[in-house]
């Protein structure tokens, strides 16, 4: 232990202590917003709350889990990230493999590559995709929510990039041995494109479930509204709050019940990342070099 310490070089040790301190730079502001949401109503609206709890109380928490219209938004938004990430997962997939090949193989690969970045500079605007939603039926369902971002170009260019990567031998193989491009793909491309896939699946999962503007503007029932949707609904206005909840809301600062909602709406995301993390170095950075 102490001749790997002698080992470190001053940059090495300007590294770990850099990184140490910007890790507690994100950190610090999610417990400090935890610590408001456990802390009592006077400590909270006079800002003195900071790294522990004042004056202790559950009382936020318990308020919010009592609301029958939170637990409908947080179902909805569970259907929204299993539906939006299993469309996302299999198009992006779809779309990343055989654009992966050479333009010698694949032709026309090069005009299809410059459509899917274009589509990322430009769009059609909010207005013609809202009449397009309409036109479809799709106002007040999962599907308005889900398919308009069914194609992640970005998550796709990380994959092709990452599969542009891998031995073209593995293909040629198993080509001579009789194999088709659909079974290459699911037996050889896919198992080794687990941590790109582990990536872009935890964008698509991180940026479904944070989504909010879109539930706003495409759900006029708000029994349809996803969880960040109805949270902000919440904070902006008590409309969807009924007479009871009300009271007991009235008891509570608005510092107290926001921090409640916001780790409550976290919890999920900072569940699901620790497993995906040891594949989110790799798949960005292998995704992120282009041959």
């Amino acid at each position: 232990m102490h001749g790997r310490l002698n080992r470190l070089q001053p940059f090495d040790v300007f590294n770990y202590i850099g990184l140490t301190v910007i890790s507690l730079l994100c950190l610090l502001p999610i417990w400090h917003i935890a610590m408001v949401s456990l802390s009592g109503e006077g400590p909270a609206s006079k800002y003195i709350v900071g790294l522990l709890p004042i004056e202790f109380s559950l009382d936020s928490y318990m308020t919010i889990l009592q609301m029958g219209k939170f637990w409908d938004a947080f179902g909805m938004s569970v259907q929204r990230v299993a539906a939006g990430g299993l469309i996302n997962f299999i198009l992006t997939i779809i779309m990343a493999y055989p654009l992966s090949k050479e333009s010698s193989y694949f032709r026309g690969r090069n005009v299809y590559i410059w459509f899917l970045v274009f589509t990322m500079l430009f769009s059609g605007g909010l207005i013609p995709m809202y009449m397009i939603i309409y036109q479809l039926g799709m106002i007040d369902s999962i599907w308005a929510l889900v398919l308009p971002g069914a194609v992640p170009v970005f998550n796709v260019i990380l994959m092709i990039n990452f599969m542009r990567q891998l031995p073209k031998e593995l293909e040629e193989a198993s080509l001579v041995d009789g194999a088709s491009q659909f079974k290459i793909m699911t037996q050889i491309f896919i198992p080794l494109s687990l941590p790109v896939i582990a990536t872009v699946t935890l964008f698509s999962v991180v940026g479904h479930w944070n989504a909010w503007f879109d539930g706003l503007i495409y759900m006029n029932d708000t029994a349809n509204y996803p969880l960040q949707t109805y949270l902000h609904v919440v904070l902006a206005s008590r409309n969807l709050i009924n007479a009871n909840q009300q009271t007991v809301m009235a008891s509570l600062t608005n510092r107290t019940s926001i921090s409640a909602q916001i780790i409550l709406a976290s919890l999920p995301i900072l569940v699901v990342y620790p497993f995906l993390q040891r594949y989110f170095i790799h798949g960005i950075v292998m995704g992120s070099v282009k041959e």
